[in-house]
């Protein structure tokens, strides 16, 4: 089978990058076709891969600041020359479906969501806090790019979606139907679950939408101690409005990650993810977690045996969440024999078999 990986662009370090790592390491010969690459942004070993790249790399800005060239992403796309390749297997939240195949490929996409700022556009606002002059001049560009979107998705042989939630909107704004593959997460079923220490923990980008701020304040009010792990435009305007219960630690090594989600009570998770890694990577290691639960979270969490779910995106809802979460005795055991769901091989075996299904459907 002859496989070339399409992914958006590979700008900056997060859980679709996680994905390409797993990928890379599945399928270690196939190439990764993308818009624009900013390699001091990554992990130095993506310097190693086989990336190719749209020559929209080549514009001045266009890495630095790709929202000025919504426009140029479906044209740097349709410019890549894929022939040569059984099939194509686009990893993608935007713009990298519409990659346009021969005859005889089969093109697979496996869909982290349909566009959010082309079909949640209101939400996207609100969730990037974008201001007047900016919601100015996305909103006309919008027309045209969800038209070309749907096109696009009509170009895909099979999709996958990464959550329930995704699948559904894969079905409303595609009109196609799709299977669930969930990402993959390492999972280790020899790890001994620890005794947790007095603390809760976050860990993110902080970021609008990621609702860190719901964590923060609720647990000042409780008075309970929360360590942050992560960094972002928010950090400034958090720390502003934590109380003296709230520690904020920046970027930490995986290693003291792992340590921290390990010791932690539970891992709090407040915002609405597509699928979310980081709730499986805690109970991998034997945590619960405390989560809103919409989105991703209700394929990963059951409630009461491996977390709770709070119902609203308030504080009042986060606080009652923790006071009934410290009435449950949760089993470390079962939380990291939960996890193994979601683990790497499982995730290999599934996306392999489906890959090898559209090598053997290629037309002659």
């Amino acid at each position: 089978m002859r496989l070339a990986i399409v992914c958006s662009w590979l700008n900056q370090y997060g859980g679709a990058e996680r994905v390409l790592e797993v990928l890379h390491g599945l399928f270690p010969d196939a190439p990764f076709y993308t818009s624009i690459y900013r390699p001091e942004r990554l992990p130095a070993h993506f310097r190693q891969w086989d990336i190719r790249v749209s020559p929209l790399d080549r514009v001045p800005l266009a890495r630095q600041h790709p929202g000025l060239f919504l426009g140029s992403f479906p044209q740097a796309f349709e410019s890549m020359d894929l022939r040569g390749f059984d099939v194509i297997l686009s990893v993608t939240s935007a713009f990298a479906h519409g990659v346009i195949t021969s005859a005889r490929a089969r093109h697979v996409c496996y869909c982290l969501t349909p566009t959010r700022f082309l079909w949640d556009y209101h939400g996207y606002v609100e969730r990037e806090r974008l201001g007047k002059v900016a919601r100015t001049l996305l909103a006309p560009r919008l027309v045209r790019l969800r038209q070309w979107d749907q096109l696009a998705a009509g170009r895909v042989d099979r999709f996958v979606a990464i959550s329930r939630t995704v699948q559904e909107r894969i079905a409303k704004y595609y009109r196609r139907d799709s299977d669930i593959i969930y990402p993959p997460v390492a999972v280790d079923a020899d790890v001994q679950p620890a005794e947790p220490a007095d603390y809760y923990l976050v860990v993110s980008r902080l970021v609008p939408y990621k609702r860190i701020d719901l964590a923060v304040r609720a647990f000042t009010e409780l008075g309970k101690p929360l360590v942050v792990v992560g960094d972002g435009r928010d950090r400034r305007a958090l720390e502003q409005v934590a109380g003296s219960s709230v520690t904020f630690r920046g970027y930490v090594d995986e290693a003291t990650k792992r340590d921290l989600m390990r010791h932690c009570r539970a891992l709090v998770f407040p915002g609405e993810e597509d699928f979310g890694l980081t709730p499986v990577e805690a109970m991998a290691l034997g945590r619960p977690v405390i989560a809103y639960g919409r989105g991703g979270s209700r394929d990963t969490l059951v409630d009461g045996a491996t977390g709770v779910f709070f119902d609203e995106p308030t504080i009042e809802s986060l606080k009652k969440a923790v006071q009934r979460f410290e009435g449950i005795s949760f089993d470390g055991r079962r939380l990291i024999e939960h996890a193994q769901r979601f683990d790497q091989a499982v995730f290999g075996e599934r996306i392999a078999a489906v890959l090898e299904k559209a090598a053997g459907e290629t037309r002659e």
